[in-house]
């Protein structure tokens, strides 16, 4: 029942902006811990942003002070603000939610993934 779609990918020259969004479908998000990753080719799937279960910003070293992520209960999303975007940025971005309380406690949800592209 619960899933999770993100938006907002697409292709961008270096120092440009790109705005994720992801929307959580079938439960309340504020029962979840929340983040963005990053994943190409060959490589391990990284953590990009997340809130913590305390509702606390988190950041890759990589992203900080370019990026920022947000939330809106109301709608039931969360998104994340990618700006001064470098090549290094590009990959397939995936949003999760790991459920830390309520009936889905112990459950982790992906979405599909949205790609993101930096180049000239």
């Amino acid at each position: 029942q619960v899933q999770l779609v993100e938006s907002g990918g697409g292709l961008v020259q270096p120092g440009g902006s790109l705005r994720l969004s992801c929307i959580v479908s079938g439960s309340p998000l504020w029962l979840a811990a929340l983040g963005w990753y990053r994943q190409t080719p060959g490589n391990q799937r990284e953590f990009v942003a997340g809130f913590t279960t305390g509702g606390t910003p988190d950041y890759a070293d990589s992203v900080k002070g370019r990026h920022t992520i947000s939330r809106d209960s109301a709608k039931n999303t969360f998104d994340l603000q990618m700006n001064s975007l470098k090549a290094e940025d590009t990959g397939v971005y995936y949003c999760n939610a790991r459920f830390y309380n309520g009936p889905l406690k112990g459950n982790t949800y992906w979405g599909r993934g949205t790609q993101v592209t930096v180049s000239s």
